[in-house]
């Protein structure tokens, strides 16, 4: 910045620099970084050529537009207006204009009209006008118009009554790279065309930061013609855990873009330290990915690559942008670490100290290969190379060197010529790295853009801690359907369009967001409400027996699978003398409101056609009631009863298992709200099993997974451990959100 400055003084003489230009100059610096350009547009702000925020934003399009060496100086000035002169004559004549376009509504609404249109209107037709006097004159001809305020402009406009939403009603609001979104798009067209202000394919160049160098244009035009305009997106996972709900975000984001647009996404394992990957999570990795109903156009490695990137570290040494340094890990470690004295040493000496890295002559952390540049955090020189004597999954004992993360993924996203490389907004600090690496070994560079990550309150999505939870016998694995793992969610029986849902619904936010689950599991409840068959369970049993039906009398009832359109199928499910119904809907003394049954009030069976009363109630020796004999009449025959409730017959055993929120506070890992660690903070309530629970036997044949709303009850998911004796059925969610649920 300063070097500029001075450039600027220089072009002054000993004139000073006004508080504008300044200001001007700073913003061109932030936002300019080719060095070639920066003093051929100081010349024109600090000969006030260019003398607004506004000729400034189209001088930095026209010239990232137009990377060629020399630009055509009339091209460029009148792209960004200099020269332009806007008389306060033209200003009155076009506000006019303006005002009288608008003079009817004006006189209606008065000041409730929205003087924004003017505004934006004026600014239209005077491209280079000074905006403050174009607002000035604006405000003077509505008052000339208007007249000045009343006491009824004043008073505030009554707010129209809103019908109260439904949960698949409510739209969260989106922002798109800072631009505001408040409709309820689906994820393919938030990410489709013009919703996302990313360059075209070949057009990296017009993206804010992106370095241009002599060889850009021949770079850009080879990886046109070897992907044919095409976009390409990658999503590059470490294999070393599973994926979580942050991840479905990035999953969407990356293999939707490429959907939206026609393109194609690769799935990429970064694979690159051998101490922590293992052959599950490369499976579990790619089953997520296709679980969430994305197929990759390839999978590849980084480790595919190993070869190649070995051969560009020597090239990037033998162009003096990289050595090899002997100072250990914990030297590194932080952003204010010392200079390495062996930062200058010889080409040649990097040279023959990399090979002998290669095969193997030092011991692990005695040294490590460092390129020469310094990220956008003020983290210096990076470490692009360290020895690890440790089996790779894939190459076996081929290496025992391996890239890091900041040296292998813009080369992998360069070999695979991705158009986009998308990425969440903590890799930020690594974007001048990424630009930098591509330039130095003179390859085609991608364009890196950031976006939000995708945060839940109530758990912890990081591999260490959920490690941990595993470990202490707090949940059973990756899977344990009180976490927040993809496989976690998918073995509760969260459908996977429901999370995709989620992920649109929270939109493509650059911002870092932080969701509440519940929102989550209203897009369970709208998917599973249209998709999952009505069934009926008991969880607590009571029996009852019907004493006015004959001993040997069984009938079948068909239930619909879905209530509300029985065209989409339904069921039978038999009815005898002995029923069972949930413990909860009998009471032997009547209460205000209750509406189910006791010895005086008769209650309905849902889809029977019978409406029972209770005869005799029968006690343990506890003095619990363990059964009810009752007597049932036809609804046709008898007076309307106020409730309904399910009940099973002849039914399966199964056990059924519900959860609740793993942690007790909102945020477990912030020590302020959970002073001893989120460990401390373990919901005892958070898994509820019921051992003895019946179900009716029409789904006596379901698959691992298969989905059900069990009425009045929740719905549920077929859970893995189910054998051929005992179904096992997990409570995905409960019917509506408990307002009383933490």
């Amino acid at each position: 910045m300063l070097l500029f400055i001075f450039q600027a003084r220089g072009l002054l003489g000993s004139a000073s620099i006004d508080k504008t230009a300044g200001t001007m100059l700073y913003n061109m610096v932030t936002r300019l970084k080719d060095p070639t350009r920066l003093s051929f547009l100081t010349e024109y702000i600090i000969t006030r050529k260019i003398n607004s925020e506004l000729q400034l934003s189209a001088a930095l399009d026209f010239i990232k537009s137009h990377p060629q060496e020399n630009l055509d100086r009339l091209e460029f000035e009148a792209a960004c207006g200099v020269g332009v002169v806007v008389t306060p004559e033209q200003i009155e004549d076009a506000v006019e204009l303006i005002i009288r376009k608008h003079k009817d509504q004006l006189l209606a609404e008065r000041y409730r009209f929205n003087m924004g249109i003017l505004m934006g209107e004026a600014r239209t037709a005077l491209k280079w006008a000074d905006g403050k006097i174009v607002k000035n004159e604006v405000d003077m001809q509505v008052l000339h118009l208007l007249g000045p305020k009343t006491e009824a402009d004043l008073e505030k406009k009554p707010k129209a009554a809103k019908p109260k939403a439904a949960e698949k009603d409510v739209k969260i609001e989106q922002v798109v790279n800072g631009e505001a979104n408040t409709e309820g798009k689906s994820l393919m067209e938030q990410l489709r065309g013009e919703a996302l202000k990313f360059h075209k394919p070949g057009e990296n160049y017009k993206t804010e930061g992106y370095v241009v160098t002599p060889n850009t244009m021949n770079l850009l035009k080879k990886h046109l013609e070897e992907t044919g305009g095409q976009v390409r997106t990658r999503f590059p996972p470490e294999p070393n855990g599973i994926l979580h709900i942050g991840h479905a975000k990035a999953i969407n984001f990356n293999f939707g873009y490429a959907k939206a647009n026609n393109g194609i996404c690769f799935l990429r394992y970064d694979d690159t330290n051998p101490e922590k990957e293992e052959e599950k999570y490369f499976t579990a990795i790619k089953e997520m990915v296709e679980w969430l109903g994305y197929k990759p156009y390839a999978v590849t490695h980084a480790s595919d690559q190993f070869q190649l990137l070995y051969d560009l570290a020597v090239d990037l040494i033998r162009r003096g942008h990289a050595y090899v340094c002997h100072q250990r890990g914990e030297e590194l470690k932080g952003h204010n670490i010392p200079p390495s004295p062996w930062r200058e040493r010889p080409v040649e000496e990097s040279l023959l100290l990399f090979d002998r890295m290669r095969k193997g002559m030092f011991a692990e952390g005695e040294v490590t290969l460092r390129m020469k540049m310094v990220m956008e955090d003020g983290k210096m020189d990076p470490v692009a190379y360290r020895i690890k004597y440790t089996p790779h999954h894939r190459t076996g004992d081929t290496w025992c060197i391996y890239p890091t993360y900041d040296y292998t993924h813009c080369l992998c996203d360069s070999i695979e010529n991705i158009t986009h490389s998308l990425c969440t907004k903590e890799f930020q600090a690594r974007r001048s790295s990424y630009f930098w690496l591509c330039n130095a070994l003179d390859l085609y560079c991608p364009v890196q853009w950031e976006y939000g990550r995708l945060n839940l309150t109530y758990t912890v999505v990081s591999k260490r801690k959920i490690i941990k939870l595993v470990e202490t016998g707090i949940v059973r694995d990756w899977d344990d359907p009180r976490l927040f793992t993809l496989t976690a969610l998918r073995r509760r029986g969260f459908p996977p369009q429901a999370i995709n849902n989620f992920c649109a619904r929270v939109g493509v936010t650059v911002a870092q967001t932080t969701m509440e689950p519940h929102l989550l599991e209203a897009c369970v409840r709208e998917v599973l409400n249209d998709t999952a068959p009505r069934a009926m369970a008991i969880l607590e049993p009571l029996k009852v027996t019907i004493t006015n039906l004959p001993t040997s009398a069984q009938t079948e009832v068909r239930v619909p699978d879905f209530p509300a359109n029985e065209a989409k199928g339904s069921h039978v499910v038999p009815f005898s003398k002995t029923i069972f119904i949930e413990q909860s809907d009998f009471r032997e003394v009547m209460e205000k409101g209750y509406k189910r049954l006791t010895p005086d009030q008769p209650v309905g069976l849902r889809h029977a056609g019978y409406v029972i009363s209770v005869q005799r109630v029968i006690k343990d020796g506890c003095g619990k009631v363990c059964e009810l004999e009752v007597t049932c009449a036809s609804s046709d025959s008898v007076e309307k009863p106020k409730a309904f409730i399910h009940w099973v017959s002849d039914p399966l055993r199964c056990e059924v298992r519900l959860y609740e929120s793993l942690f007790l506070h909102k945020n477990p890992e912030d020590p302020a709200e959970v002073p001893a660690g989120f460990l401390s903070d373990i919901n005892p309530n958070s898994l509820t099993v019921i051992g003895s629970a019946l179900v009716d036997r029409s789904v006596g044949k379901a698959k691992v997974f298969d989905k059900f709303q069990f009425e009045r009850v929740g719905y549920f998911s077929l859970d893995p451990d189910s054998t051929s004796e005992k179904l096992v059925f997990n409570r995905t969610v409960t019917l509506k959100e408990d307002p009383g649920k933490i």
